[in-house]
């Protein structure tokens, strides 16, 4: 993929310490940093959303990342980037959703300029007071593999407002994310050990894939025991849609403590991610997983 690519170089070029999890961890400042783009045609439509709802979900996003990293959200930032056709009843509305999506987390300062299609650009900062921060290298042989909610709800969304479909539960799970806010808390304040955890912005299977690959181990996860909304079933790739379908902003982590979580699987020696199916055990490399994943250098919606 080229975004890996991309990266990669950047990574070899900075050689910095602070690149390769969803946020950046500055502790001599007690804080974690992260900031994420969306890009009209390339990550949303305005056809498929509305300001109010694209405002809630840019902020999500962000919140989750910071979430994945078991701060505790607190501050952000917003760039907007907006056509001369843009109405000021746009950016109200957008900053309406910013605002309810943030709760009590502080929308502080941003910028705003012209473009040619919709760019927005959000920075989060969340504090690292008195929490255990994560990091996608410290799964470790033995821990299980524990997870926040139902998983392949956002692209069965997609997928129905792709094919014409305006207004179900999955699309309201694709518009309108929730930051697993409470599990993220729960696991950094009670998890004593060092463990890894990520958002599943880009699928479960990329999540358990990147953290396997960045600690040197394998994730082995029960289908069965993947968490779901039944009436996902409808949808012939249904399976496909739970283990790499993006945009549920759940959370996956590897923890010595699973009491009171949800387990699907554990940390084993190898690499890659092993998913035991009712019928049949695939061992899926990293190549295969990126292989399925979108791709934002090759994919438009």
């Amino acid at each position: 993929m080229k975004e890996k690519e991309f990266i990669q170089t950047i990574q070899s070029v900075l050689k910095s310490e602070y690149i390769g999890d969803d946020c950046a961890f500055l502790k001599d400042l007690s804080i974690v940093v992260t900031q994420d783009s969306l890009v009209e045609d390339v990550h949303f439509k305005m056809d498929f959303t509305t300001p109010y709802k694209l405002g809630w979900k840019s902020a999500m996003v962000n919140i989750s990342d910071v979430c994945a990293s078991g701060a505790k959200p607190v501050y952000l930032t917003a760039a907007l980037s907006l056509p001369k056709s843009i109405s000021n009843e746009f950016v109200e509305e957008f900053y309406k959703g910013m605002k309810d999506a943030c709760g009590e987390v502080k929308i502080v300062g941003g910028d705003i300029t012209g473009s040619d299609k919709i760019f927005i650009s959000i920075t989060a900062i969340g504090s690292t007071v008195s929490r255990n921060i994560s990091s996608r290298k410290n799964a470790k042989i033995g821990q299980k593999i524990v997870v926040s909610g139902v998983h392949g709800s956002s692209a069965a969304g997609l997928c129905e407002l792709l094919k014409g479909k305006r207004n179900s539960k999955f699309i309201e799970k694709h518009l309108m994310p929730r930051a697993k806010i409470e599990f993220s808390e729960k696991i950094s304040m009670t998890e004593q050990n060092a463990y890894a955890m990520m958002d599943t912005s880009d699928g479960l299977m990329d999540a358990l894939s990147q953290i396997a690959e960045a600690s040197g181990v394998m994730a082995e996860v029960d289908f069965s025991k993947i968490p779901y909304d039944k009436d996902i079933e409808q949808f012939e790739n249904y399976k496909e849609l739970i283990l790499y379908g993006g945009e549920d902003y759940e959370l996956v982590a590897t923890v010595d403590n699973p009491m009171g979580f949800v387990v699907i699987g554990e940390i084993k020696a190898g690499s890659g991610v092993v998913i035991n199916y009712p019928q049949e055990s695939v061992h899926y490399s990293k190549s295969d997983i990126e292989n399925r994943l979108y791709n934002h250098f090759k994919e438009k919606m």
